[in-house]
Order: structure tokens, then sequence, then C-alpha cells
């Protein structure tokens, strides 16, 4: 199976990455967490958290709208195969889909080695910061007409995550895309 495309903010290749998701997050995390522990430490945890999900939403947004480009397209059967490249990467994420058409996408992760290398890292309480709140602005920046509901994650302590991803074809534009 190929490793889904690298879409890093700082590279805007289209070529294939040499590393999984699973692997790149866990390079950004040996540099992140002690940042961000040390950020916490200087200036409260509350301010350090909000830097680094201002910083990680950005960088999240461009690759959604890298991977957008890539495709040549922004509706959700496009998207389908970002999910499904997700599911492919290794057994890093196992899912469960519960629908699946033009309009919605909608599945449950049912183990997430995400969670794992967090709690392996002894900082499962920084997990969702790098990596599940990306989701929303990932979804954002794919299109401005892909919507992403969730209520839980596995990383907050959830027996699954639920994604349930919306496309409306005549939404409004986000504050983003004005």
């Amino acid at each position: 199976m190929t490793t889904p495309p690298d879409t890093d903010a700082n590279s805007n290749r289209d070529t294939p990455s040499p590393l999984s998701l699973l692997q790149r997050r866990g390079v950004e995390a040996e540099v992140l967490i002690p940042l961000i522990r040390r950020l916490e430490t200087e200036i409260g945890e509350q301010r350090a958290h909000e830097i680094a999900r201002e910083t990680i939403a950005g960088i999240a947004r461009e690759q959604g709208a890298g991977v957008a480009a890539m495709l040549g397209r922004d509706d959700l059967e496009g998207f389908h195969e970002v999910r499904d490249s997700w599911a492919g990467a290794g057994g890093d994420l196992t899912i469960t889909t519960r629908r699946a058409d033009s309009t919605h996408l909608e599945f449950d992760v049912t183990r997430c080695r995400f969670a794992e290398l967090y709690e392996r890292l002894g900082a499962r309480d920084l997990g969702f910061l790098l990596s599940c709140s990306r989701d929303f602005t990932l979804s954002e920046g794919y299109s401005p007409r892909l919507r992403l509901e969730r209520t839980q994650t596995i990383m907050q302590g959830a027996p699954f995550c639920d994604f349930r991803y919306r496309y409306i074809e005549d939404a409004p534009p986000t504050e983003e895309t004005r």
C-alpha cells in the first residue's frame, strides 16, 4: 500500500512521503511535547495550549486545501479517498463505515494507534490537541462545504470516535473563504 501524499504545509509537494501519518505524528510529538510542556511552565497551560491549537489549526487547514488541490476536487467522493488512505495506513485506524454517499460520510474509529502513541509518550493529555483537533480544520481547508460533527474520541477516553461528515452543496462560505 502506498503512503498518502505528503501535504505538509511547509512542503506543498504532491509526492509520496516515506513516513506514514502515524510516524510523522511521532516525529512531531518528539519536538512538540517538550515544547508545549515548557510553554505550560513559562506562560501557563491555557495560553500554551491556545498557541499550539491555533498553530496546528492553521497547518491542518493548509493541508486540507493541499489535499483538495492534489485531488483536483473538493467534493465528498474525493474526501472518501482521503479517509480510505487513513484506514489503509498500516492499520493505524480501525474504521467501521456507517454511511457513505454523496452527501454523508459517517464512520466510527474503533482503534486508534495515535492514542496509543501519545499514551506511550506519556502525553495522552496532549493527544487531542496535537492530533484530533486537526480533523475539523483539515475539513474546512479541504472544502468550505464539508462539515464535521464529532462528539467523542478514543483519545479523550471514549470507546470509539464518531466522525460524521456532511457535504452541503449550497453552504455559505466560511470565515476563511470570504
